[in-house]
């Protein structure tokens, strides 16, 4: 992720957040730490960042956001508290408590939900007088709305709509039918393409019949192999049957005859995967060929298995 979180999500509806939510049961759902913005989901849903993370995001110390916790439930507002609550009131949102402290692990974690994250990143970018943020006002311009809660959605692997089941069907089914397909002392594309799949269905891609990302890696590879007549370095490659479900019209013409490389030759197929496949912009044009890719899901699949690129742009 580059230095500016590119996506966040939008304000829900009326909402009030309460003390009383300390005491409920709950747990942390998934968590993850993205070049220090801390995030995760809890079990009831809700998207949070981390005190650490909410600072950076809006380009100030940890212990501001923790004095707005702490000056929270003043009897007499601050001035900050209650520009905070405001905007908080604006949305729609009634919030007693800054965080909600969830025990995780043996340790106490202090989560901001997107709401209030929103509340206090777009009080630094405009409304904090001497000491607004430059870096707070960059991502607000980008977060506002409903972004925060699908970036952090989608960071963390989490789908609340169910939509990714499907993606994880399909693409489960292929492994149970190809996991071992290649001969001993060989990889296929599709074993190695593993990782690329997971962070396109986790961006949101609906990775199925008519999305086969491994089918583009493979033919550039093969480009690339028959260019730099990598045979002659590691030996030849072999063929092998991989075979798509049933539910895929692929799999009329079942089993498919896919090339399969020597193991000595995967060093070079994952630098040449990383070097010229993600950062030379291959994997950009073909989601750009992709319709059924919203552009949203395919900047954040880029930034997800790229980020170098995505500094330099």
């Amino acid at each position: 992720m580059a230095k500016h979180i590119k996506r966040l999500a939008a304000i829900g509806g009326k909402e009030k957040i309460t003390s009383g939510q300390d005491s409920l049961d709950l747990g942390i759902e998934r968590e993850r730490d993205i070049e220090g913005i801390g995030m995760g989901v809890l079990s009831d849903g809700t998207p949070y960042l981390n005190q650490r993370g909410l600072a950076a995001l809006c380009g100030v110390q940890n212990a501001h956001i923790g004095t707005i916790s702490s000056q929270w439930a003043d009897e007499v507002e601050k001035p900050r508290i209650r520009s905070i609550k405001q905007i908080l009131k604006t949305a729609g949102a009634t919030v007693e408590n800054a965080h909600i402290e969830v025990p995780h692990n043996g340790v106490v974690h202090y989560c901001y939900p997107a709401e209030i994250c929103l509340a206090v990143l777009e009080y630094y970018a405009f409304d904090a007088g001497a000491n607004v943020q430059p870096e707070a006002r960059k991502n607000f311009r980008v977060l506002a709305g409903s972004k925060l809660r699908e970036m952090i959605y989608s960071q963390v692997g989490y789908d609340p709509t169910g939509s990714i089941d499907e993606p994880l069907r399909k693409w489960h089914e292929r492994i149970e039918l190809n996991h071992q397909s290649a001969p001993s002392g060989y990889f296929s594309i599709f074993n190695e393409a593993h990782t690329v799949i997971y962070e396109l269905i986790m961006a949101g891609a609906q990775i199925g019949e008519k999305m086969v990302p491994d089918i583009s890696i493979g033919l550039h590879w093969a480009k690339h192999w028959d260019a730099q007549d990598l045979g002659s370095r590691f030996g030849d490659r072999e063929k092998f049957p991989h075979r798509y479900p049933k539910d895929h019209p692929q799999a009329k013409s079942n089993p498919q005859i896919a090339n399969c490389y020597p193991l000595d030759a995967l060093g070079e197929y994952r630098r040449w995967l990383q070097d010229e496949y993600f950062n030379g912009g291959k994997f950009a044009g073909y989601l750009q060929g992709k319709r059924e890719i919203p552009p949203s899901v395919a900047q954040l699949a880029i930034n997800r298995l790229s980020p170098k690129l995505l500094e330099n742009e």
